[in-house]
């Protein structure tokens, strides 16, 4: 009953957040991150310029010499990888923000984005070093949650039902969070905690449901 209680509490605070954004937010905001973090790739790779990543990364000790931009800048940089790997990664990343941002509308979505931007500058000032990984990989797992049945065509011709991919990548998450050191699995909590805040009960009833379905269709695969 408390769980439940404080869950609603939660569940208000956030509504009043999203009411205070009220009109100022940034429509399609995805598209607009996604954009910028192809924009610094391709700038990486031109010859005139040494990196364009490394003016924009996350450093406290530069933070603190006066360069501030980069309490901000290291939410455009983008993935590793080569350019269809880059490719593949921002078009994933667009599909998941623009699918909740037309769920939920453009206020609620920007306030998750800015409780993870948050959640990672606040993880970063303690290590350091910041990552906007596991905020845009969060988005996978809130897809998951509200679109359970989806199917997702895996390396092009692998139909897989979006609950899993959500459940492989909490797997990974668990994983991290085992093996990393502290205080580095600050960046994976926090990286989060915007799903965690908006799904995380909501997530544990299902994953457990979705195992217990698992545990079934394997114990009669065994008797057949």
């Amino acid at each position: 009953m408390m769980n439940k209680e404080k869950e609603g509490e939660a569940m208000d605070f956030l509504n009043r957040l999203e009411r205070f954004l009220g009109r100022h937010y940034i429509r399609d905001l995805m598209k607009y991150l996604c954009i910028a973090m192809l924009g610094i790739w391709i700038l990486d790779y031109l010859p005139m310029l040494q990196s364009a990543s490394a003016l924009l990364y996350f450093d406290r000790a530069l933070i603190l010499r006066g360069q501030v931009w980069r309490v901000i800048t290291f939410i455009f940089l983008p993935p590793s990888g080569n350019l269809v790997w880059i490719l593949l990664n921002l078009y994933f990343y667009y599909f998941l923000g623009t699918a909740l941002e037309r769920a939920w509308g453009g206020a609620r979505f920007s306030l998750y984005y800015l409780i993870g931007v948050l959640g990672a500058i606040a993880g970063c000032m303690i290590t350091g070093t910041a990552t906007n990984h596991y905020l845009n990989l969060s988005l996978l797992l809130s897809y998951a949650v509200l679109n359970p049945e989806t199917e997702f065509m895996l390396f092009f011709f692998l139909p897989v039902k979006v609950r899993w991919l959500g459940m492989a990548w909490g797997a990974y998450l668990i994983y991290q969070l085992i093996v990393l050191p502290w205080p580095y699995q600050l960046h994976v909590v926090l990286g989060v905690l915007p799903f965690l805040l908006f799904f995380g009960r909501q997530a544990w009833l299902q994953t457990r449901m979705d195992i217990r379905r698992l545990r079934r269709w394997i114990t009669l695969r065994m008797r057949k």
